[in-house]
């Protein structure tokens, strides 16, 4: 193969490539900020906000400089040496399937890994290429993704539990809650900015070696952040917070960092409901009241309105818009369509018992662990834009690779372009805004009843799973751990019931058939592209 050939791979990899990255926006982000905006510490449309800066920078700015080729072993890049074409071939259909089925849960609200899905497609890809004994089936391979299902979402669970009951206990179920509450709300700054920084630390801050620093050395670090964070929520936060919420001032957040020197801000009083000027009717009468005139010679009777005759005045004048008009009204209904969706699930019948069998708190109270949970929330996106976004932004770098090399990278791994990484944030971002109210409406509320000290507990539970289990070797997945966390959540309550376990069964399943489905499209690609014909005759 000589260098720039088969541009057509190279031109359609980009494609499945972003693809595959909206996927991963619309199934693993939207499953990240599920909790925070099911519990209403974020608005959807806040989460989108939030999540566009954290997951693009995290890709961009924390994306790794190398991706492997082919994830964790499964597949050896050497078979594909004599024939490179191969290789990007087996690329572009590894992104195909994997994008297909990732989009197609996404679009039913089934939170599926991202990575075990690429994994998935680059097995079957290898089965089709060189049969089954070219792929790891032991420990190191596949049996380590099997054992993922079972492990992550009950070690997430477990860790959820340890931190969801003491707070329950001790600050929510406390006859003095909120401030109790208030009290502990700098340990659980210094929990949460420990874990962020030594999770941000030990995966690699750009242009530095931080990864490779020894553990204490991280440790230390990570602690003097904490310090830091902590000093400033005790001088600061909690000031704001006892005025905010026990005091029940008119304050801004703006107003955090010059606490001390705002003066008494009261709340305004409520605005009274206006009266309805003399002289016209109610509109329960069904007569409109701007038709009525105090002059007797200017009344216009009820039956002399004829409402049928002004919608047909109201649609010829929308009629008389301007087309361009008319297609900016399109084009922002369709670009806002996934924020302005309801996915709290408040109100859903079906889960309405569910929701009953979980305990209520004091909402002030609850509203103290709304800030935390935003911190970890954006923690976890950042992380996950950083680590994840190699799924698509990997077999995109080794088609790129070999189409400007000619040959194979036999180590394994493509150095990512920055173009790779901005074009996959992008899409990633993209995703979650037009696709991701579907995942977020069925795991939040949608398996159990989560409000803010709940859904802090479930997202700093997951983070801490991951990060240790990184560090000990435990093979983990980000989706399992969160769907544990969210269910150990519910188990919390005492009730069985309060846990939607049919939603939790349709999870368990697709994690299931992940592996084989995207490895049959990837596989059955592959078979088609690389047996056809050169020449038609």
């Amino acid at each position: 193969m000589e260098a720039f050939d088969f541009t057509w791979i190279f031109a359609l990899g980009i494609v499945s490539s972003i693809c595959d990255a909206y996927g991963i926006g619309a199934n693993d982000v939207a499953n990240s900020f599920a909790s925070s905006v099911s519990s209403g510490s974020l608005t959807m449309i806040q989460a989108c906000i939030i999540a566009s800066f954290t997951e693009f920078l995290g890709a961009f700015l924390l994306g790794s400089s190398t991706a492997e080729t082919i994830k964790g072993g499964i597949l050896s890049v050497e078979r594909f040496s004599d024939q490179p074409e191969l290789l990007m071939l087996g690329m572009l259909c590894a992104l195909v399937g994997s994008a297909t089925w990732v989009i197609l849960a996404s679009r039913y609200g089934v939170p599926v890994s991202t990575t075990h899905s690429i994994v998935g497609a680059i097995i079957g890809v290898g089965i089709s290429a060189f049969g089954g004994g070219a792929i790891q089936w032991g420990y190191s391979g596949v049996a380590k993704i099997i054992t993922s299902w079972f492990v992550s979402p009950v070690v997430a669970g477990i860790v959820t539990a340890i931190i969801y009951l003491p707070t329950r206990y001790f600050v929510l179920e406390s006859p003095n809650s909120l401030n109790r509450g208030i009290r502990a709300i700098p340990i659980y700054f210094f929990c949460t900015s420990l874990i962020g920084a030594f999770y941000i630390i030990y995966k690699g801050v750009p242009e530095t070696d931080s990864d490779k620093l020894p553990v204490g050395a991280i440790v230390g670090i990570s602690f003097g952040v904490a310090a830091g964070v902590t000093a400033f929520s005790w001088f600061f936060f909690v000031p704001w917070l006892k005025r905010r919420v026990v005091g029940k001032e008119n304050l801004r957040w703006y107003h955090l960092l010059i606490i001390h020197f705002v003066k008494h801000r009261p709340m305004p009083p409520p605005e009274e409901p206006s009266a309805l000027p003399e002289g016209t009717r109610e509109m329960e009468s069904g007569c409109r009241p701007e038709l009525e005139e105090k002059s007797d010679t200017q009344v216009q009777k009820c039956e002399d309105w004829d409402p049928s005759a002004e919608d047909s005045q109201n649609d010829n004048s929308v009629n008389k818009e301007p087309w361009y008009t008319k297609l900016l009204k399109l084009l922002k209904r369709y670009a806002l369509h996934g924020v302005t969706k309801d996915v709290r699930n408040l109100n859903n019948d079906k889960m309405t018992a569910i929701h009953n069998a979980a305990k209520k708190f004091d909402d002030d109270t609850e509203y103290l662990f709304s800030f935390l949970q935003v911190i970890t929330a954006c923690l976890a996106s950042f992380a996950h834009g950083s680590n994840d976004v190699a799924n698509a932004a990997g077999p995109i770098a080794s088609i790129y690779d070999v189409w400007k090399t000619g040959v194979v990278d036999v180590t394994g791994k493509s150095p990512v372009p920055s173009w790779v990484l901005a074009m996959s944030g992008g899409a990633i971002v993209l995703g979650l805004l037009t696709l991701g109210y579907c995942v977020m409406r069925r795991l939040g509320n949608g398996v159990t009843y989560l409000s803010p000290s709940r859904g802090f507990s479930a997202e700093l539970g997951t983070s801490l799973t991951v990060l240790t289990a990184s560090q000990i070797g435990l093979p983990v997945s980000t989706t399992h751990c969160i769907v544990g966390a969210v269910a150990a959540i519910g188990l919390c309550n005492g009730n069985i019931r309060a846990v939607n376990w049919k939603t939790l069964g349709w999870c368990f399943l697709s994690w299931m058939i992940t592996l084989p489905v995207v490895g049959l499209i990837a596989g059955l690609l592959f078979a088609f592209g690389s047996n056809a014909p050169n020449k038609l005759i």
